[in-house]
């Protein structure tokens, strides 16, 4: 890996003070959890990202993609190279029944503006505490919507600084999956395509789901949401209730007593007692049921173990 003050000063001539060295990651996570970047690099456009992809594209550095850091679990150990925040690529527009957003900005504010201006489809998204890119590329969704539900097309930069737009159908969306995971691409802009509502009525259901969500899920303690996908023919929450793993805890990281299908932050907890938790459901579930329960955040960065 090659970091020196030529990088750096590179970095700095683009994105000025926004960039940080050493930088803690759980103060950029809603798990609280993480070490420290060597770099970390917050653009303020797509074309500011743009010219720091083509700066590394030479250099042998690892890189990271984050946005408002909802569905990943960050090692004690920080990350070793660069981790690129987009949470300043928030431009957003309407065009009659369509939003044209970037990708950093929080989803529940894209659904916001779908009720500001009278749209509905976005509802479902009202809670989902990531960005809007991050919801593309695991195709996020929630209270029986997806995001391929309202996806039109997608803007995107490799990782060489290229861009292209790719349609609703190249994304390749299915169950918490895009083509994002597959290939070296970026998501920067969003087109979203939705139908002419009656605001009273959309705020309605938002705040029916709102309250719902309140009631069933931990939202006032630090997760990463749901940290397991959907087991076929099964509820990951339901296997868990029913092994009598809710409370369950190692050091500050604990099973939700609220919804089984959440892991949360007492208040110091590290990665390793994360990832230690983490196992121990699966290893009881697997032993109880023959159900293997797929981790649905991604580990990112150096863990101790």
């Amino acid at each position: 890996m090659f970091i020196n003050e030529k990088l750096k000063d590179k970095l700095k001539d683009i994105c000025g003070f926004n960039v940080k060295f050493d930088e803690p990651l759980k103060e950029y996570t809603t798990f609280k959890i993480g070490g420290p970047a060597d770099i970390l690099v917050i653009p303020n456009s797509i074309k500011e990202l743009k010219e720091v992809l083509i700066t590394i594209q030479d250099i042998d550095i690892p890189f990271f993609i984050l946005g408002k850091g909802s569905n990943v679990i960050v090692g004690d150990r920080g990350f070793r190279g660069i981790v690129i925040n987009t949470e300043k690529l928030n431009h957003i527009k309407v065009e009659g029944k369509e939003i044209i957003s970037e990708t950093g900005i929080l989803l529940a504010d894209v659904s916001d503006k779908a009720l500001e201006v009278g749209l509905t489809g976005l509802e479902f998204a009202s809670g989902i505490p990531g960005s809007l890119g991050g919801a593309i590329y695991m195709n996020a969704g929630a209270y029986g919507g997806m995001i391929e539900d309202v996806i039109t097309e997608v803007r995107c930069l490799s990782y060489q600084g290229e861009e292209l737009t790719l349609s609703k159908e190249e994304l390749k969306l299915s169950y918490r999956h895009s083509i994002l995971q597959d290939e070296p691409l970026i998501a920067v802009e969003a087109r979203i395509s939705l139908d002419y509502g009656n605001k009273k009525e959309i705020k309605a259901k938002i705040d029916d789901l709102t309250d719902k969500r309140w009631t069933k899920q931990p939202m006032e303690m630090p997760s990463a949401g749901s940290i397991f996908k959907r087991p076929e023919n099964y509820y990951a929450s339901a296997l868990i209730d029913e092994a009598g793993l809710k409370g369950t805890r190692v050091g500050e990281a604990e099973v939700s007593k609220k919804h089984a299908g959440f892991i949360v932050n007492l208040g110091n907890a590290s990665a390793e007692d994360v990832k230690n938790l983490i196992k121990l459901v699966q290893d009881e579930i697997y032993q109880k049921n023959g159900v293997k329960l797929e981790v649905e955040p991604r580990f990112i960065g150096e863990f101790i173990k």
